[in-house]
């Protein structure tokens, strides 16, 4: 190990003991068991286990069936003692059906060839209000299937999967005692006086005064957020260059310890200057196919952000509206995105995965491989990685915020950390008489939405509640496209007459319960598929079927006083978001965007928590699966730092 590994290694401790509680809760609930693990060998390269209720990943101790093989994890066994159905809900997803291409721009309502032109108070609602799912427990009433008198766990019953006719097991995947021994070594370690205390300081850094005043006329600080009496507001801004000076990264951790958002400047800067202009990356991936598939054949699949529907086209068609843009018969502007994030970044573009690795900052944190802050590194080779990227995010963007249609990534929460790093963008400049057309078709969607959802913009309030809300509260989901316009603040020194390629707005952790609040109370003012009013409600934000317009997060902050860091992501520009983080972004020029994701120890007890948030949603949901196996991560990079610890000399 390296001398700078080293340090990190010193470093990372007191954060990944942070787990220890983990160790403890696993460590006395097996005490309580009668029954005696039995070891279970793990083969190479064998693909991740999981338990079939929850659909997080086996990390050690387990239930299992001996007849079916049916794992259960030990949360959904306390779960099933307590009465409640372990995993989550048992609930029926509603699809969304097909609408016309007049619905979806507004030229008619649900049930109607044209806009009623009654009073919408004196009708009843066009849609069904949005059903607001508990997304925290069920109560286990309606299956059979509960523990047994002497707390002993039956196989789940033929619906859930199991054969419902033998009594589980507990079994482990690692020697019995190798849990109770980390935790007796991590305690000692962080008891010694050279690791005790937080080496991630909390303190101050150098972006505010003494008297904890913010030093806004620094160029590496950009205002993201006007809350009062916060000293959040500003973003840490560096260039690559400030990233790779003594005390950069050390200034990257005291903001990256509170839970903030980073942007490093002018990354691209520090490469090659390879081309990331889209046809030069086409040229180079038919060169890895030995040039067998020529622009003409070679079909993409992407989604038309108006309907979130599928469409066909071949890779030319597609960056030729990328350049130029793309319109529907009416002029409104059509907004394309890549439906798959392209995968296996390195093998298919070789020379672009080298070019984005030299280009990431922080690379303690950032680097894939050897990453001494990267805890998914830390697996064993035995163990098949996570897939964290790289991936390639192409799509097209429009600077007025169009209401429907936008180019956006909903409002999300990474189960990791990520950066993402602009790599091209290319802007089309639409017309006046563009404008013009898109300012008439906005009002047939207002009145559409005036007729649609004024019944439901707060689905949690009584029906007589609701029809109270006055026609304004619906005229302030669509605006006029100048209205709109306004983006994310400007930092000293920049022109105003230049914007970058896309919006981003990042919230705080702290004000995800009222961020949540907000959106159960108004999802009847948001569509979703083919713009029909959101059904459906499990998790608002695991959901990703919320995008928050300037007119929402305006209400959001009159109501809750909450706002999130908005800004504009220039070309060459990465943006670091934490774990936990609920954010969103709007395109604004066509852009070439590279994300990864990675594991820092000071965040990995929020994976944790984002993980076991997840368990308790519904089966089929997107966010259901444990792709991160973050409880694994963090367990070998303990394994490994103590074992480093405790032996340097062997290490």
């Amino acid at each position: 190990m390296t001398i700078d590994q080293n340090f990190c290694c010193h470093q990372a401790i007191s954060s990944f003991c942070l787990c220890i509680e983990n160790f403890t809760a696993i460590k006395n609930f097996i005490s309580s068991t009668s029954a005696a693990p039995n070891p279970l060998i793990s083969h190479k390269k064998s693909p991740p286990l999981y338990h079939d209720r929850c659909q997080t990943s086996i990390i050690d101790f387990h239930w299992s069936c001996p007849k079916c093989s049916y794992n259960l994890c030990l949360q959904c066994c306390a779960e099933l003692r307590a009465g409640h159905l372990p995993g989550g809900k048992v609930v029926k997803i509603q699809h969304y059906g097909r609408r016309s291409r007049d619905y979806i721009f507004g030229v008619v309502s649900i049930g109607s060839q044209t806009h009623n032109k009654g009073s919408p108070r004196s009708r009843a609602p066009l849609n069904p209000p949005c059903k607001i799912e508990n997304y925290k427990r069920d109560e286990n009433c309606c299956f059979n299937w509960k523990a047994d008198k002497n707390s002993s766990i039956p196989c789940a019953p033929e619906e859930f999967g199991g054969c419902g006719r033998s009594i589980l097991e507990l079994k482990c995947m690692h020697p019995e005692k190798i849990l109770s021994e980390l935790e007796s070594k991590s305690e000692k370690i962080v008891q010694q006086k050279n690791y005790s205390g937080d080496l991630f300081s909390m303190d101050p850094c150098a972006c505010l005064s003494s008297s904890g005043a913010v030093h806004n006329e620094l160029e590496i600080l950009r205002r993201a957020a006007e809350r009062e009496g916060s000293s959040d507001n500003y973003i840490y801004c560096p260039t690559g260059k400030d990233a790779m000076q003594d005390g950069g990264l050390a200034h990257f951790q005291a903001h990256w310890a509170r839970g903030e958002p980073v942007i490093v400047r002018n990354v691209l800067e520090q490469t090659s200057g390879l081309s990331w202009e889209p046809m030069v990356m086409w040229r180079a991936l038919r060169e890895r196919t030995n040039g067998k598939v020529d622009s003409e054949q070679f079909s993409v699949r992407a989604i038309d952000c108006l309907d979130l529907c599928e469409v066909k086209m071949n890779i030319r068609q597609f960056f030729n509206g990328y350049e130029k843009g793309r319109y529907h018969s009416n002029r409104w502007p059509e907004m394309l995105k890549l439906k798959e994030p392209t995968s296996s970044f390195d093998e298919r573009l070789p020379r672009h995965y080298a070019e984005f690795l030299t280009a990431l900052p922080f690379p303690e944190y950032t680097d894939p491989h050897y990453g001494p802050f990267n805890l998914a590194v830390k697996l064993p080779e035995r163990i098949i990685k996570p897939d964290l990227g790289p991936r390639t995010y192409i799509a097209y963007g429009f600077r007025e915020e169009l209401g429907r249609g936008d180019s956006v990534i909903k409002l999300h929460c990474n189960m990791s950390d990520a950066v993402n790093v602009l790599t091209h963008a290319a802007e089309v400049e639409p017309d006046e008489f563009l404008m013009k057309q898109i300012q008439k078709l906005k009002k047939n969607q207002l009145q559409q939405d005036k007729d649609e959802l004024l019944f439901h913009a707060s689905p949690v309030a009584s029906f007589s509640e609701a029809t109270d809300i006055t026609e304004n509260s619906c005229t302030a989901v669509v605006l006029s496209a100048a209205n709109r316009s306004s983006v994310g603040k400007t930092s000293e020194g920049e022109k105003k007459d230049e914007y970058g390629g896309a919006l981003w707005d990042i919230f705080r952790r702290e004000d995800v319960p009222k961020l949540s609040e907000f959106l159960i109370k108004h999802s009847g003012e948001f569509r979703h598929i083919n713009c029909i009013p959101i059904k459906q409600v499990f998790h608002p934000i695991h959901d990703q079927t919320f995008y928050l317009t300037a007119e929402h997060k305006m209400k959001l902050k009159e109501e809750y006083g909450i706002e999130p860091w908005t800004f504009e992501q220039k070309l060459g520009e990465a943006v670091f978001i934490p774990a936990g983080c609920p954010h969103q972004v709007r395109i604004l020029k066509s852009c070439i965007k590279v994300a990864l994701d990675f594991v820092s120890p000071e965040n990995v007890p929020e994976c944790i928590r984002l993980t076991e948030e997840c368990r308790l949603l519904p089966s089929d949901h997107r966010a259901k699966e444990d792709k991160l196996e973050v409880k694994k991560i963090a367990l070998h990079a303990i394994m490994e730092v103590v074992d480093y610890l405790t032996n340097p000399e062997s290490s």
